[in-house]
């Protein structure tokens, strides 16, 4: 047996904020694109910054964003990738 350092961790998702996730993030781009900026870049943005200067305040994105953890955000596109492109 070798050092759990070199063992895959398996990461178990909580199912029940899945659905909230994805509420979240539709809208914020929404807010996003209504203020004329890229929902794309903005939200890359903070995922890799964590600066919720990225989101607009409009319809209370900011807000809404801050309410989920950037781990929960990642796991729900990744999700939502691999669905697609029948992976998952």
């Amino acid at each position: 047996m070798g050092d759990l350092s070199e063992n895959t961790r398996r990461f178990s998702p909580k199912e029940e904020t899945q659905s909230e996730v994805g509420l979240i993030l539709t809208e914020v781009c929404s807010a996003l694109k209504e203020k004329g900026y890229d929902p794309l870049d903005q939200i890359v943005g903070y995922l890799l910054s964590g600066d919720p200067a990225y989101i607009t305040s409009n319809r209370n994105a900011r807000i809404l964003i801050k309410r989920l953890e950037r781990d929960q955000i990642l796991e729900e596109l990744v999700r939502s990738y691999l669905d697609k492109h029948g992976i998952g």
